[in-house]
C-alpha cells in the first residue's frame, strides 16, 4: 500500500506529493529504503481533477514497483556499489577480488560516490579518468627510506633485531628489509622509531609518491564502474550504462620479461648450491610455468608419480585482513595437470625424503598440513608459506650469485618463450599456463611469437631455399 505525503510551501499551499511504496526487508530483517516518487499538481486544473490524476499516478507507480520497473533514483553510486559488492560476494567472487574492488572504490567514491545513479553521465567518468592520470592521484601510503646504518645503530645501542621486533610489533622480515637499506611504509618506520624513542627524521627520509596512476590502473577503475553500472542497467535503475560511452585510457601491453638460455643455465647451476626446499620450488616454477601461489599451494597428494605430472587445483594467497589462506585456482581453466620431465620427478623424490625427515625432526612442533613447501618459523612449522616470501628469497638468491633480477612470473614467461621458440602451438601453451582463453596467451606473448616466427622463417629458408654444400650432401 502506498503512502502519500503532501509538501507545502510557506503559505501552506500544496506544491507536490511524495509517494512511498514499501520495498521489503533485507536478509538481516532491516527495512529496505522504500520506492519513492513525486507528483506535482497542475495549477491549471481543478482540485478534483488533480486528485483524480494523483490517484491514477499512485496506482500506476505501485504497479511498476510490484513488477520491478520502478527506478530507485535516490540511490547514490556509493550506496549502490556496496549492494553490488555484496551481490558479488554471495555469487562466490574471490576474496582477493573483493579486496581490490574496495581499494578502487575508495578513489572512485571520492569523485562520483555522492552522485545519484541516474545523474551519472559519460563526461563525469571521463573527468574522473583525467584526474587519475594527473600527478598526486595515488592513495598509497608514503614510504620511509633509511638514511643511516640501522644495523650499526642497533649494535651501538646493544639492541637485537628480535628485541626491536618485540618492542615495536614490526615483523622481523620488515626489520631485515630496513637493515638492508630498503624503503618501508611510513607507518612501519614510525613504529620502529617509537620503539627506539627517536624522531623519524633521525633515521629515515620520508618519500611521497606523486606519480600519476598508470593507464592500466585507471582502466581497472573504469571496469569496476562499468560492472556496477551494468548491474544498475540490468535492474532497470538507469536507462543505460554510461561507462559504455565513456573513454578510458588505452592500455598498451608491455613486452614480457623472460630469461635468455644462457641466463637460465646460470640460474640452474646456481640453484645446485642452494637448500633443497628452495632449489625444488624454483625448479618447479621454471619447468611448470605455474604461478607462484599455485606452486606454494601444492600438496603431496597432487603428484601423479605414475604419469609424471602434477595437478594444479589450489592456490595460496595472502590478504592483510585474513593473512595466508587457501583458495581455488584463478579460473576454472587454471585447474589443470602439468606433465613434468623425468629429471624433475627425480628431484621431487629426493625432496620428498628430505621433507619426511624434517617432519620427524620437528616432532610435536610440526603442523601436518601436507603442503610441500612450508614455513620454518617457530610455531608455524609445516604451515603454508606466504607467497611473498618466494619473491623475497629469489631477490636474495639473484643478489648472491650476481644474476639478473628474478621474480616468479619471469620463470613463467621464460617457459612460455622456450615452448614458442621450439614451435609448440598456442593452444598447448595456453593449457599449460592455465589461461582461460587462448587469446589471452597470444596477447601476452605476441612479441615472442613474432620472434619465434622469424626463426621459423630462417629454418624454412635453410631447408628449402638455400643450396647445401657438397660437404653437407656427402655427410647425409
Amino acid at each position: 500500500m502506498a503512502s502519500i505525503r503532501p509538501r507545502k510551501n510557506k503559505n501552506g499551499e500544496i506544491t507536490s506529493y511524495q509517494i512511498r511504496v514499501f520495498k521489503g526487508t533485507a536478509p538481516d530483517g532491516t527495512e529496505l529504503k522504500p520506492y519513492t516518487a513525486s507528483f506535482k499538481p497542475d495549477p491549471n486544473k481543478t482540485d478534483r481533477q488533480n486528485e483524480k490524476a494523483l490517484n491514477k499516478f499512485v496506482v500506476e507507480f505501485e504497479e511498476k514497483c510490484k513488477s520491478g520497473l520502478a527506478a530507485d533514483n535516490r540511490q547514490t553510486f556509493a550506496e549502490y556499489a556496496e549492494y553490488v559488492l555484496a551481490l558479488k560476494e554471495r555469487q562466490g567472487a574471490k576474496h582477493r577480488t573483493l579486496v581490490r574492488y574496495r581499494e578502487l572504490l575508495k578513489v572512485i567514491n571520492e569523485h562520483i560516490g555522492f552522485m545519484k545513479l541516474a545523474d551519472i553521465r559519460p563526461q563525469h567518468l571521463n573527468s574522473l579518468y583525467d584526474q587519475l592520470l594527473k600527478s598526486g592521484s595515488r592513495r598509497t601510503e608514503d614510504l620511509a627510506s633509511p638514511k643511516t646504518d640501522i644495523k650499526a645503530y642497533l649494535k651501538k645501542h646493544k639492541l637485537t633485531q628480535a628485541e626491536l621486533s618485540r618492542r615495536s610489533g614490526v615483523p622481523a622480515t620488515s626489520i631485515t628489509s630496513t637493515i638492508k637499506g630498503r624503503s618501508v611504509k611510513i607507518s612501519t618506520a614510525e613504529k620502529l622509531c617509537k620503539a627506539l624513542d627517536v624522531p623519524i627524521t633521525k633515521l629515515f627520509t620520508v618519500i611521497s609518491d606523486n606519480r600519476p596512476l598508470s593507464n592500466k590502473t585507471v582502466t581497472e577503475h573504469h571496469r569496476l564502474i562499468s560492472t556496477i553500472l551494468s548491474q544498475a542497467d540490468k535492474e532497470m535503475l538507469i536507462p543505460f550504462n554510461p561507462a559504455r560511452k565513456a573513454t578510458p585510457p588505452k592500455v598498451v601491453r608491455g613486452e614480457v620479461n623472460y630469461f635468455q638460455i644462457e641466463d637460465v643455465e646460470r640460474i640452474r647451476d646456481s640453484l645446485e648450491q642452494e637448500p633443497i626446499k628452495w632449489r625444488t620450488l624454483a625448479h618447479l616454477l621454471l619447468i611448470s610455468g605455474a604461478r607462484r601461489g599455485e606452486i606454494v599451494g601444492l600438496k603431496w597428494d597432487v603428484i601423479d608419480w605414475k604419469n609424471n605430472r602434477i595437478h594444479i587445483c589450489r592456490t595460496i594467497l595472502y590478504a592483510a585482513d585474513i593473512g595466508i589462506y587457501e583458495d581455488t585456482t584463478k579460473t576454472a581453466e587454471s585447474d589443470r595437470f602439468i606433465t613434468l620431465p623425468p629429471e624433475t620427478m627425480e628431484l621431487l623424490k629426493e625432496y620428498r625424503k628430505w621433507y619426511l625427515m624434517q617432519a620427524r625432526n620437528y616432532g610435536d612442533q610440526w603442523h601436518d598440513t601436507n603442503y610441500m613447501f612450508f614455513q620454518e618459523k617457530t610455531g608455524n612449522v609445516g604451515k603454508p608459506m606466504n607467497p611473498d616470501s618466494v619473491n623475497d628469497w629469489l631477490e636474495r638468491f639473484s643478489e648472491r650469485y650476481g644474476l639478473p633480477h628474478i621474480n616468479p612470473h619471469a620463470f613463467r614467461h621464460t617457459m612460455a618463450s622456450v615452448l614458442y621458440f621450439n614451435n609448440v602451438d598456442s593452444i598447448s601453451i595456453s593449457k599449460r599456463l592455465g589461461h582461460s582463453k587462448v587469446s589471452t596467451t597470444t596477447d601476452i606473448y605476441s612479441h615472442i611469437m613474432k620472434e619465434a616466427d622469424k626463426k621459423s622463417a630462417e629454418c624454412i629458408a635453410n631447408v628449402i631455399l638455400r643450396p647445401r654444400s657438397d660437404g653437407q650432401k656427402k655427410a647425409e
